[in-house]
């Protein structure tokens, strides 16, 4: 019977694949962000703010950190750190709650569309 393989550090690191950390275990079993709910389309700003003592990040807040130092939207966020849409959502509402980044979010989707910009619109794929 062969031996069991050597057992190293880094045994949670599969190169091929990635980080295997289940994504329940990065946002702690959470599903929904603090705070209120954050579109894909808004801009993350890092802000310059010391973290309180109290405060635990781990090192997927910390790579949301260094990301954002220049404007980046949320999608860009998911797609540059191999993250999900869901679990950088619940970090990011981390991030706002403790003052170390900004949303700056879309205007409202309910809010009425300017009717000229819409025919322009129109008008120049008429043009087409």
């Amino acid at each position: 019977m062969p031996a069991d393989p050597p057992r190293f550090a880094h045994d949670w690191l599969d190169h091929d694949a990635g980080p295997v950390v289940r994504p329940y275990a990065v946002t702690q079993g959470r599903v929904t962000p603090a705070g209120d709910e954050i579109d894909l389309v808004a801009f993350v700003v890092a802000t310059v703010g010391e973290v309180s003592p109290g405060v635990r990040l781990q090192p997927e807040h910390h790579a949301i950190v260094a990301a954002a130092w220049e404007p980046i939207s949320v999608v860009e966020l998911a797609s540059t750190l191999d993250l999900s849409i869901g679990v950088i959502r619940v970090l990011l509402g981390d991030l706002r709650s403790v003052g170390l980044i900004s949303m700056y979010e879309p205007p409202a989707a309910t809010r009425p569309h300017d009717v000229d910009v819409l025919k322009a619109v129109v008008n120049g794929l008429r043009a087409l």
